[in-house]
């Protein structure tokens, strides 16, 4: 059995709930603190866990640039 977990925080209170809304289909968030979530994988395969990584990864990934837009044009 393979585990991962990643703990994630912004800055900003309103960027780490995007972040944490952008994962809300596909894995449950678990707030730690205030600003601060995380989320937890299991995968009894490495391949399996490595796709579930980066499905996750590109979610959050295409949240933080639209952010930074928004940001840049706010």
């Amino acid at each position: 059995m393979w585990r991962l977990s990643l703990e994630i925080s912004s800055e900003i209170e309103t960027d780490t709930k995007a972040l944490a809304a952008c994962l809300a289909t596909d894995c449950e968030t678990h707030w730690t603190g205030d600003n601060q979530f995380q989320i937890n994988l299991e995968e009894i395969h490495a391949k399996d866990m490595r796709a579930m990584w980066n499905t996750r990864m590109r979610g959050l990934i295409a949240t933080d640039s639209v952010l930074k837009v928004f940001g840049k044009h706010s």
